[in-house]
């Protein structure tokens, strides 16, 4: 299978946009058909942020919607997703 690439890190400055990045390197034949934004909250859960799906769009959760965008450009081997504010 191919590999997931993603910083260690990001830095956030208060009141400013930032850039999840994340980038898959697919092998031969691979074709990624989703990409599922989580966010981790207390004690592990996880709650949906987005989904990024070439067929059905994008969504994003009611709780994140004006402040989640994608970033990426073409297909979703770059799901890098931008934070407003």
């Amino acid at each position: 299978a191919g590999r997931v690439e993603v910083p260690r890190s990001v830095t956030a400055v208060l009141g400013q946009d930032v850039v999840l990045p994340c980038r898959y390197r697919a092998q031969e034949q691979e074709q990624v058909v989703q990409v599922t934004w989580l966010k981790r909250g207390p004690g592990a859960v996880a709650a949906e942020v987005a989904v990024l799906n070439p067929q059905h769009g994008e969504h994003v959760q009611e709780a994140f919607a004006g402040r989640v965008l994608r970033h990426g450009h073409g297909g979703l081997e770059d799901g890098a997703i931008l934070l407003r504010n």
